[in-house]
């Protein structure tokens, strides 16, 4: 299952196999997409990097980062200083994920199949951990979706939560021109209603002037709310070239960045500062209490309506790169049929979340989904950059690079031994570190497991060859 530049994504011999398949031609193509995980070669290619920031921009306009936003108030932070926590964590999750969806461009290539080059055969592993992953943020962003549809149409929860399945498990199998026609004008639409949601919400409402949180207790505040800012942009990294895949290598890779940048970092500072500024009053993490908060009737109706909508752009996402995923890992299964089996499994795991204590286990899961990426992360630079560095230069060729395969033992080594060491440093309310403790709730596990991957990693990728 080798990554190939080949015309039209087929084989040598001319045979289609599960991994390619239809590709949409043109802006506005929205027959679904068969195409799966082999390189989309340059004749298929089209799109401006204009169009990066509206997929990265509408998907992160839900209410998950709103009441994550609410997080640095409850910690003892004041307004200004859990606010400059949230633009500092935004900022540093969203530079790695802006650098790889730059890849997209210049391979053709989704994030997992390109991280195939670095793990080799070991790509499974985090493969598997993506796509359950995907899975998981379908629950995630679900539970508000689909209650908030629910609420809005009178319906039970469950088929309210079934409805919001099988519309975004739709987008996921028509595949990548629909999403980013979706997130077009999705982010025109939710811009709009998320402004409106702000000033109703916040009409009345003063923001935190003073925290309760002082000296070690307030720094601990401040790293805590920096690192879930940050896992929430960070959380995009290993889906960032799948949506620059059919972007022509022609493209500029400054402004591919800069927009992907710009659309993480606005969306998610304006979601999570609307729920620092009304932390006092978004105390009902739910659909029901997003209607009462907005008085109910039209204006209430209009707030439940965008809730579900940002949810479908969202979890839309991750049905695409979860489909991918499972093809990474070896699973001969069509591409829209991988999608819609991610939607098909979130439904259970939102039930799952919505019997018990929903707030315990949003946390949990949202914590633990995203712990493996930065390990992940330094691991695939590390190699991208090696790999130029060898080429000197020149443009990459992904048939030659695929030629020039990598072991698969130091990838996993060093991602292994960057999730042990960031263990001490995690903070969740399953489990709290050692070294967070003694450091008063500060969690640097992102960051530690990041710069340990890179300590083990880069040594034995970087070292000379025997010469033969």
């Amino acid at each position: 299952m080798p990554l190939t530049h080949v015309s039209g994504g087929l084989p040598a011999d001319g045979r289609q196999t599960v991994f390619d398949g239809r590709m949409p031609a043109a802006p506005g193509d929205l027959r679904v997409e068969t195409h799966g995980i082999e390189p989309v070669p340059e004749s298929n290619r089209y799109g401006g990097p204009g169009r990066l920031f509206t997929v990265w921009f509408a998907p992160n306009l839900t209410m998950t980062g709103v009441f994550t936003g609410t997080v640095g108030i409850a910690l003892g932070l004041d307004f200004a200083t859990a606010l400059v926590a949230v633009v500092l964590g935004t900022v540093l999750g969203a530079v790695p994920t802006a650098y790889l969806g730059t890849w997209g461009s210049q391979t053709g290539a989704g994030q997992l199949p390109l991280a195939r080059l670095a793990f080799g055969r070991a790509v499974t592993v985090p493969g598997i951990l993506q796509w359950l992953s995907s899975v998981a943020w379908d629950a995630l962003i679900g539970l508000f979706g689909g209650d908030a549809l629910a609420r809005l149409c009178g319906w039970p929860f469950w088929l309210g939560v079934l409805v919001m399945m099988l519309a975004q498990g739709a987008l996921g199998v028509l595949g990548y021109e629909a999403i980013h026609r979706l997130q077009i004008v999705m982010t025109f639409v939710l811009a709009a209603a998320f402004a409106l949601i702000a000033w109703r919400l916040l009409d009345d409402v003063q923001p935190v002037g003073s925290g309760t949180a002082h000296g070690a207790d307030q720094a601990g505040a401040f790293v805590l709310t920096s690192t879930i800012a940050l896992s929430l942009t960070l959380s995009w990294a290993p889906y960032a070239s799948d949506f620059s895949r059919y972007l022509p290598r022609t493209s500029s890779r400054p402004r591919m960045f800069w927009f992907t940048l710009l659309g993480l970092v606005v969306s998610f500072v304006a979601v999570q500062a609307l729920g620092l500024w009304g932390a006092s009053v978004l105390t009902d993490q739910t659909a029901a209490g997003v209607d009462k908060l907005l008085g109910g009737g039209a204006l209430g109706g209009f707030g439940l309506l965008a809730v579900a909508l940002a949810a479908l752009c969202s979890n839309a996402m991750n049905d695409y790169s979860g489909s991918l995923a499972l093809q990474t890992v070896g699973v001969r299964l069509p591409r829209p049929a991988a999608a819609a089996l991610a939607a098909v499994l979130g439904f259970p795991l939102v039930l799952w979340m919505h019997a018990a204590d929903t707030t315990a286990r949003f946390q949990n899961v949202l914590l633990f989904v995203g712990y493996w990426i930065p390990g992940f992360v330094a691991v695939v630079i590390v190699d991208w950059l090696a790999r130029a560095r060898a080429r000197g230069g020149a443009a990459i060729d992904l048939a030659a690079e695929t030629a020039r395969p990598q072991s698969g033992w130091p990838p996993l080594l060093a991602f292994a031994v960057a999730f042990a060491a960031a263990v001490p440093f995690m903070d969740t309310s399953l489990y709290v570190g050692p070294v967070a403790a003694a450091l008063h709730g500060a969690d640097l596990s992102y960051y530690v497991a990041f710069l340990v991957a890179l300590a083990v990693y880069a040594p034995l990728r970087l070292r000379p060859r025997p010469q033969h």
